[in-house]
């Protein structure tokens, strides 16, 4: 017992020993950056998730995973055989109710008009005629009213066949015109079996293969521009306010060890994932790597403010209330700036030439 007490205390003596040796340091004038760390992954550029708008079966893959596509090319097909029915029904019933097919029926109506006119105009004639000779005297009243009766009556018949022929008209015009519509929407609704692309780029996978379910609510690629990719980062919370647009970010990858590459925060999405607890934050590349692939995992540093000549020293060299430790023995009080992960700026409280002892 007593030689482990002894041994102990020796122990003691020779930590304190080397604590009371400790090798002053003095401040080093150096560049210092100030950064805000932020992980991320890789997206190309207009990156989307390909969705069917109806349910239905894969029939038909047109592309490759890795092929190149544009605007409007299409991708996939799903069955469609009720569809086509549908285009076809609307296709006939458009060819019967065009009104150019049913002009026939106008002309008829036209004709009955005209000849209603020709009547009306007749026994308008022959009314005033009799109506003159009435005036005279000559003539009996029964003969006046007949002409009269026959002039009314050919009047309504004209005007009802005018009428007929105009509603005839509007109605054939109201038919084709709703057929075609109803050809229009089939078609549509028989393309949306067809999914094509929305952009000009690559398929970077396919989600579904041939004889799966799609449905709207099921991602069935992923499409992306071919050579321009984002840098999409997530900021903490704490560090969003201090990041602006046009900031320059230094950015590692894994596939690529050992290298560093420059981009610039282009876009700041201003909505906090609860979950996280941090900001969607999107960069360019500036110089960017000569083969990427969507969701390469990243690593970034994002520039908020750098110097280059700073009176600096270690960060373990500073207490938290803002002190060092003079190799006098003093506590000083200091200002401070710029920090990174490593060391922190001095702006005032000890020179260059203060020797410092780790607190």
């Amino acid at each position: 017992m007593i030689k482990s007490t002894f041994i102990y205390a020796i122990l003691i003596f020779l930590v304190a020993s080397c604590g009371s040796k400790q090798q002053p340091i003095t401040p080093t004038v150096e560049p210092i950056v100030e950064a805000v760390y932020a992980s991320g992954i890789v997206k190309s550029n207009n990156q989307y998730q390909v969705y069917a708008t109806v349910n239905g079966i894969i029939d038909q893959w047109y592309v490759q995973e890795g092929d190149s596509v544009s605007i409007g090319t299409p991708l996939v097909r799903l069955s469609n055989d009720a569809s086509k029915l549908n285009v076809e029904n609307a296709q006939l019933a458009a060819s019967y109710n065009d009104f150019k097919a049913n002009e026939s029926k106008l002309r008829e109506l036209k004709l009955a008009a005209d000849f209603a006119k020709q009547k009306y105009l007749n026994d308008s004639l022959l009314y005033i005629r009799q109506e003159s000779l009435w005036k005279q005297q000559v003539g009996s009243q029964v003969d006046y009213e007949q002409r009269l009766l026959a002039f009314q009556n050919a009047k309504t018949a004209y005007e009802s066949a005018v009428l007929k022929y105009a509603d005839l008209k509007k109605q054939l015009a109201f038919v084709s015109q709703q057929s075609k519509t109803n050809l229009q929407l089939s078609q549509k609704q028989a393309g949306d079996f067809t999914i094509k692309s929305e952009v000009n780029g690559r398929i970077y996978t396919r989600l579904r293969e041939r004889g799966e379910l799609a449905s709207p609510q099921t991602p069935l690629a992923i499409v992306g521009d071919a050579k321009l990719f984002v840098l999409e980062l997530q900021v903490d919370e704490y560090d969003i306010v201090r990041i602006q647009k046009g900031q320059q970010v230094w950015v590692t990858l894994d596939s690529y060890k050992g290298k560093t590459f420059e981009a610039r925060i282009a876009q700041i999405h201003p909505f906090m994932n609860e979950r996280t607890k941090s900001f969607k934050v999107e960069a360019l590349f500036i110089n960017q790597p000569p083969v990427l692939y969507p969701n390469l995992t990243v690593e970034a540093n994002i520039v908020i403010e750098s110097k280059a000549k700073a009176l600096t020293i270690p960060r373990n060299y500073i207490t938290e209330t803002g002190y060092v430790l003079t190799a006098k023995g003093d506590s000083v009080l200091v200002s401070t700036g710029l920090k990174d992960y490593q060391k922190i700026e001095i702006l005032s409280g000890i020179t260059a030439d203060t020797e410092l002892l780790k607190p």
